[in-house]
């Protein structure tokens, strides 16, 4: 698989393009993602550390932001807590395929003056209205929002700019805040970041997958509980929206080149397939059973995800 290839695959959008591949062709290049440490690391951070890995792979420098005072300012806990959480979220990152990466902690980076004088500079261009609908999607309880998620977008801004990053990865709920990165950095002297948007995969229960409704896997569960959550998760007879095929797809596939359906010779024999196209053509059809699928994605996930159990404990 070529770089452009490796970059783009399982992603909704990049912005832009044309830019990507000019990118592409430079010797030194340099991405980031941040993340606040709000609690386990699930699936739904996998998708963006995968492709933090696959973008390693195709030759960037990769930083991971542990946003701490992100955090903080989103109502996920005091500082303290956050920044427990920033060094346990570290070690898994690492677990992951993270490693020789810059890890920095943000409030290394966003206390200093050079960097509040740039987010009061941003502040000044940006109205309230867009600060809020950036957040819409990545805010907590944003029915009533407070100032701090204001100041939140700008911070991001305010990162991709004084990490001088080239491009920025992050879920399709952060493309607000970074277009208005791509916007604003500019009037500064800073370039506008490349922005590599992923998707916001289902729980297990189909919704969309929250850590209050623990319809998620940690990537610190047991090899039984992943089977488990497995084996009890939605599995429609379609594809859109199946939160089943969507691990195969964002987290097996990628690391696994080959899967075998394991099931008696009188429902079919074993099947064995090649890519996840395969797979969700054989399931589209009605030659995978439901039930056979979440068997074969709880023993692959456990598989996917065994390095990074013995590396955290």
């Amino acid at each position: 698989m070529d770089a452009y290839d490796l970059v783009t695959r399982n992603t909704v959008e990049v912005v832009t393009d044309d830019e990507l591949r000019t990118l592409l062709l430079q010797p030194k290049k340099t991405v980031y993602a941040g993340y606040e440490p709000s609690g386990e690391i699930h699936l739904g951070h996998l998708v963006t550390i995968n492709k933090l890995v696959d973008l390693q792979h195709a030759g960037f420098d990769v930083i991971v932001l542990l946003a701490d005072l992100h955090a903080f300012l989103n109502r996920k806990g005091t500082m303290e807590k956050v920044g427990e959480l920033a060094e346990y979220n570290r070690r898994c990152f690492e677990g992951l395929g993270l490693k020789n990466v810059r890890y920095v902690l943000g409030s290394d980076l966003q206390l200093s003056r050079d960097y509040e004088l740039l987010v009061l500079q941003l502040s000044q261009q940006i109205t309230l209205a867009r600060a809020t609908r950036s957040m819409d999607e990545v805010g907590r309880q944003m029915d009533h929002p407070t100032v701090s998620q204001m100041v939140y977008p700008i911070m991001q801004m305010a990162d991709i700019a004084m990490l001088g990053v080239d491009a920025a990865v992050g879920g399709i709920d952060q493309r607000k805040i970074h277009m208005l990165a791509r916007e604003h950095l500019v009037n500064f002297g800073y370039k506008a970041p490349v922005c590599i948007h992923t998707p916001i995969l289902n729980g297990l229960d189909g919704k969309k997958m929250s850590s209050s409704q623990g319809n998620y896997i940690s990537v610190a569960d047991s090899e039984d509980d992943i089977k488990k959550k497995c084996q009890k998760a939605f599995c429609p007879p379609e594809i859109a929206e199946n939160p089943v095929l969507q691990i195969f797809q964002h987290h097996i596939f990628p690391k696994i080149g080959e899967i075998t359906i394991t099931r008696p010779e009188k429902f079919g024999g074993n099947r064995t397939f090649a890519s996840y196209a395969e797979l969700e053509n054989a399931y589209g059809t009605g030659d995978v059973h439901p039930a056979d699928l979440k068997k074969a994605c709880g023993e692959a996930l456990a598989e996917v995800l065994s390095p990074v159990r013995e590396y955290i404990h």
